[in-house]
């Protein structure tokens, strides 16, 4: 049996697309979400959140989406969340090189964002062997 999606961390420097991002997986979704704007304030938040999934920009000043995730794969009590890169970077090569760092998928941008939530449960359900 596929355990339940709730709760999701959705990390975005880009303030309007986390505003976007937090309606279409709350209100549509139904999904508990937490919000940040740094790969620094993602890692410590998914410690303290515990999120079932991680939803994370590939493009961010300082810590980008590929360092978070070495970081968050580097920790024992974060390393078997899976996690979504959403970016515009969605060439054939590109994906491959993303999915060979370990996401369970990629999601282009823009996104539509009345489709998201399904579109992030579809991943859950593939990613659990659904």
């Amino acid at each position: 049996m596929i355990p339940v999606l709730e709760r999701i961390l959705y990390v975005d420097d880009e303030e309007m697309l986390r505003t976007v991002t937090n309606l279409a997986l709350t209100r549509i979704g139904k999904f508990t979400v937490e919000l940040c704007d740094s790969g620094t304030k993602a890692v410590e938040a998914a410690k303290r959140f515990r999120p079932d999934m991680i939803m994370l920009d590939v493009m961010m000043p300082g810590m980008d989406g590929p360092a978070t995730l070495r970081a968050l794969q580097d920790d024992p009590e974060t390393a078997s969340i899976p996690v979504i890169f959403i970016t515009a970077k969605v060439q054939p090569r590109e994906v491959e090189a993303f999915h060979a760092l370990g996401v369970v998928d990629v999601i282009a941008k823009p996104f539509e964002p009345m489709g998201l939530a399904g579109q992030v449960r579809g991943v859950w359900e593939r990613f659990h062997g659904g």
